[in-house]
């Protein structure tokens, strides 16, 4: 056996339980990790030199594969730069198996280079960290080596999905010696797991059936999620059976369902309390991750449900509403398909459930019709170009928004029912802006269709090092609106009354795409009408093998106006 024989076992361990991408991060120390893995035909490897930026483009692939990424970096500072995009999977609870090494223990705290404490360096933010023995002559450390990656494979990928850290340090010499092969042990055994999916009792079903027909206003959320076309008929099904009424933002993917509500965000921030009162739910129903709404999140703080059932199959139940009072354990589409039986209801309390969605859609319809009459007369800014961008996207693809105003914009204007073959993403577990470049990146090596980015220029030059790889990615299109700082501190309660506000928030840059995408050799294409726009999207949407960037060119006060000019529009709506 040589030296590092169970190291070489891990990569042919990850083959066996199907893992298909390994992104490689170069170091010297991290040499018997990346030599096997490279060595690996069943896994694809790609490397990447920024950790950082790495972290999210692995957090890409491992959304669209439905399979955990390899990470795989050097010791010392390198690890430390998985941090944010580890956040964003442990949040978002996508399956990264990490592989750091390091120096052996007794090395640690000795100013030996690149050496840091990276024992649980990523604390809270993992589902557990293993770390390896540093010898591997005793057969018992080859058990143990072997029984830890066989668990730490199935630990990423078991509801709640998330990273798992794997601290591997590693003797000299690093590098197989002359004449050495890296050969994998055929032979090595693979734990496997038989899945099981928990289903309601037959008693619970009577019981949540009976609450279900004895209630009148039943609201149902929608979070953050992937687009599932089995669940969006299951739950649409079940909103027709029950009247109920769904509320689902742009990232909850179920914009392609008739009853989605998809403007909740815009009416609730200006609709008065009266209206407010006659749309408060006697029963909330919550499935998926995250909403983006603030507006909504106050409004059921405000005027809580009695009940709040959240559907999961375990794990920790967040509470952002203050209401929870039943976690209901199994997958939503379990829990609505065994409930889409019609209810034994009178006339009358059907009519009192159908005159509660009748509400809801009421304040929907009225929203539409402002953002009509002011669309159809505004001048070109850039939430009307993120209108544009929206209702021009490709009929498949993958849409990712980046935080701060670029997933508000796309939340604002939203996708419509017609718009089925469009995926939504975003890095909504942390909300960062530091890696939403890389995750579409991933994304798009990932898979064939197009994969359309729509970012602000803070979020554009911070993740800048998403474009550094040898890597051609014909299918990915990056919108920048540059405003040239962050307009969002000019809309937001307490930065936007601050006198220092452009030093010290908005973060003025004068920066433009342009040099940019002439340095990674991308094509660069720019708008600052309405008539560039439509020119340089026939352009953008031309796939020919190369990555395009399109800037729509912006300032802060047109921004700023714009928004303002958007939400009068919908308060007017009110005062008439």
């Amino acid at each position: 056996m040589t030296a590092h024989q169970p190291i070489y076992d891990i990569a042919e361990i990850c083959a066996r339980h199907g893992i298909q991408n390994a992104v490689l991060c170069p170091g010297s120390r991290c040499a018997p990790l990346t030599l096997a893995f490279a060595k690996q035909t069943a896994i694809t490897c790609r490397t990447f030199s920024d950790e950082r930026s790495a972290g999210f483009i692995g957090l890409g692939l491992a959304q669209q594969t439905h399979s955990a990424t390899v990470l795989v970096c050097t010791s010392g500072s390198a690890t430390y730069n998985f941090a944010p995009a580890i956040a964003e999977a442990f949040f978002q609870q996508v399956p990264l198996l990490v592989f750091t090494s390091d120096r052996p223990a007794e090395w640690i705290d000795q100013w030996d280079g690149q050496t840091i404490r990276q024992e649980n360096i990523f604390g809270t933010h993992v589902k557990r960290t293993y770390n390896l023995p540093s010898d591997y002559t005793h057969p018992d450390s080859v058990w143990h080596i072997h029984r830890v990656v066989n668990e730490a494979i199935i630990l990423a990928q078991t509801y709640p999905f998330g990273p798992v850290h794997i601290n591997v340090p590693l003797r000299e010499p690093l590098y197989p010696q002359a004449g050495e092969k890296i050969k994998f042990n055929k032979k090595i055994k693979v734990v496997q797991v038989e899945a099981s999916h928990p289903e309601l009792p037959k008693e619970s079903k009577a019981k949540l059936a009976e609450q279900l027909a004895g209630t009148t206003r039943i609201l149902i959320i929608a979070g953050q999620q992937e687009n599932q076309t089995a669940l969006l008929k299951t739950v649409t099904r079940f909103c027709e059976v029950h009247q109920a009424t769904l509320v689902g933002d742009v990232i909850s993917n179920f914009h392609p369902s008739s009853k989605t509500i998809r403007f909740a965000d815009v009416f609730l921030a200006h609709a008065p309390d009266s209206i407010k009162v006659s749309l408060q739910p006697e029963l909330l129903i919550t499935f998926g991750k995250s909403v983006i709404s603030k507006n909504l999140k106050q409004f059921l703080r405000r005027f809580p449900p009695a009940q709040h059932w959240h559907i999961q199959p375990s794990g920790v139940v967040p509470d952002p509403f203050q209401s929870l009072t039943k976690t209901i354990a199994c997958d939503a589409k379990t829990f609505f398909s065994s409930l889409n039986n019609t209810p034994n209801v009178t006339k009358f309390e059907l009519q009192k459930k159908t005159n509660y969605t009748k509400l809801w859609l009421a304040e929907e319809h009225r929203t539409v019709r402002s953002y009509q009459n002011h669309f159809a007369s505004s001048s070109f800014q850039e939430l009307q170009a993120v209108k544009i961008i929206l209702e021009t996207l490709p009929v498949r693809c993958n849409f990712h928004v980046a935080n701060s105003m670029s997933v508000r914009y796309a939340n604002l204007i939203g996708l419509t029912e017609k718009q089925k073959g469009i995926h939504v993403y975003a890095n909504r577990g942390t909300s960062g802006i530091d890696g939403c470049t890389s995750t579409t990146v991933g994304h798009a090596m990932g898979s064939d269709v197009p994969n359309v980015l729509l970012t602000g220029d803070l979020a554009f030059f911070y993740d800048r090092n998403a474009f550094w790889h040898n890597y051609l990615v014909p299918n990915l299109r990056v919108v920048v609106i540059n405003n040239h700082g962050g307009v969002i501190f000019n809309l937001i309660d307490g930065p936007g009354q601050v006198a220092e506000k452009d030093d010290l928030f908005v973060t003025k840059q004068q920066l433009t795409a342009q040099h940019l995408a002439q340095e990674f050799s991308h094509v660069y294409l720019s708008a600052t009408n309405l008539k560039e726009l439509n020119l340089a999207l026939k352009e953008f949407y031309t796939f020919d093998g190369r990555t395009k960037i399109l800037e729509i060119k912006s300032d802060q006060q047109t921004a700023t106006r714009a928004f303002n000019e958007f939400k009068q529009a919908i308060k007017k709506s009110y005062a008439t």
